[in-house]
This record gives C-alpha cells, sequence and structure tokens, in this order.
C-alpha cells in the first residue's frame, strides 16, 4: 500500500451567472466531485439526498458509472442529473437537465432571482 496522502484539489469555476468552486477528491479505490455555490451543490451520487433534504439543503446529483466515472468537476458539467432534494426543485432543477444547467440555475438563486 502506497503512504501517498489522498489528494483534494480545489478550483474556481467560471459560469454565465457568476463563478463556483469546484472539488475532486481522490483517494485509494475511490474518488467524488462537486461544483459548490452558496446555494447549494451539484455533485456526483456518493452525495444522500435524504440527509440533504432533510436539512432542507439544495443539491442535485449525477451519477457515474464504474467505467465512466465522475472525477473532476469538469466530468458533472455535461452529465445527466438523477436525483434532486425538494431545496434544489424549487430553485427551478430538474431531473434530466445537465449538471451545468443545474449549476447556473443555482448561481441565479444566488442572486436573488
Amino acid at each position: 500500500m502506497s503512504d501517498a496522502l489522498p489528494r483534494t484539489i480545489t478550483r474556481a469555476m467560471q459560469f454565465n451567472h457568476g463563478c463556483a468552486n469546484g472539488l475532486s477528491h481522490r483517494w485509494q479505490n475511490g474518488q467524488y466531485c462537486s461544483i459548490i455555490t452558496r446555494a447549494g451543490i451539484v455533485g456526483c451520487g456518493i452525495y444522500d439526498l435524504e440527509t440533504a433534504a432533510e436539512f432542507g439543503q439544495a443539491i442535485a446529483i449525477a451519477k457515474g458509472t464504474p467505467t465512466h466515472p465522475l472525477v473532476e468537476p469538469e466530468d458533472l458539467l455535461d452529465a445527466k442529473i438523477v436525483g434532486v432534494t425538494p431545496h434544489a426543485e424549487k430553485i427551478g432543477i430538474e431531473v434530466g437537465m445537465t449538471g451545468k444547467e443545474a449549476v447556473e440555475k443555482m448561481l441565479l438563486s444566488d442572486h436573488g432571482t
């Protein structure tokens, strides 16, 4: 087993309606990624929607596959949203839209529109 530390990368991502933070986390035999806005998170399937909904959070998830995992935040942009919390629905995010569309909805929500 390698003594290498797990890897976390954070970077600013520019969208039409503002900026968000993209995150990528990797460790031995695992990874997840997300794009975080002030209003909520667009992330991979590692997020639990039930718990997020209980806390009133706006979360939209996309799901990768073992052969095509979502590793970097940019992987979420074209991925289809497969689940949302009620608060995410309230700000206009729907199953089937792309991760980029979901981030844009969250950024609009950040600005009060």
